[in-house]
């Protein structure tokens, strides 16, 4: 684990903790960083973990002096030692809430049960519609006229956790895949950073299917 010297004001103990699983660039980690500043948001990025050292996440966690970890999949015999080893550094930094933002790995039942109700995860398409790793690609093949992005609660299933909440988002008639998931990352971006936020100032309750947040 290590930490990098930045900006950023130091956590404090008020905050709800946030730890942020990444595996791409950190577009969604950077918004969570830039609203974190604001103690008003009640949540602090504490710890950001990756499954590959090379994501470029962790130069964004770094370069905003946030503590980052590597635990890679390579590094362990078998998917289940794998997933306790994610589960053992997360725990690292006393988690409140875990964020999977563009971590491309599905997590294992010891890791949930670990942290239950308490990883959240972005998706870019109005679940329970177009699940999995294509939902852009496959909301357009299909050829609906509105799409979306999703936040839910992670459960053992793929996409198949309680929603949290949605944002809507037209399909123009000139869309690609690109395009189209552009403007879905606005969105997921910005719902990601409003919920993050409004669980940190209140309570998270999941009974069964149900989402509350109050």
């Amino acid at each position: 684990m290590t930490a990098a010297p930045g900006q950023h004001r130091p956590a404090t103990t008020t905050a709800h903790r946030v730890v942020v699983l990444v595996s791409g660039t950190g577009s969604n980690l950077a918004a969570l960083l830039d609203a974190h500043d604001d103690v008003a948001y009640g949540a602090r990025v504490v710890g950001v973990v990756s499954d590959r050292a090379a994501a470029g996440a962790l130069d964004v966690a770094r370069s905003a002096g946030i503590p980052t970890a590597v635990v890679a999949p390579r590094d362990f015999d078998d998917r289940a030692n794998w997933d306790r080893g994610l589960a053992e550094t997360a725990a690292i930094f006393r988690p409140d809430l875990i964020v999977s933002a563009g971590f491309m790995r599905i997590l294992g039942a010891g890791f949930l049960a670990r942290f239950p109700a308490r990883v959240l995860n972005t998706h870019p398409a109005l679940l329970p519609a177009f699940p999995g790793a294509h939902g852009v690609r496959d909301a357009l093949e299909y050829g609906v006229k509105v799409t979306g992005c999703t936040l839910h609660v992670v459960d053992a299933g793929v996409d198949t956790g309680p929603i949290v909440a949605q944002v809507a988002i037209a399909v123009d008639d000139h869309d690609d895949e690109a395009s189209l998931h552009e403007r879905i990352k606005v969105a997921e971006r910005a719902l990601l950073v409003e919920w993050v936020g409004r669980i940190a100032r209140g309570t998270l309750t999941v009974d069964g299917r149900h989402v509350v947040v109050a």
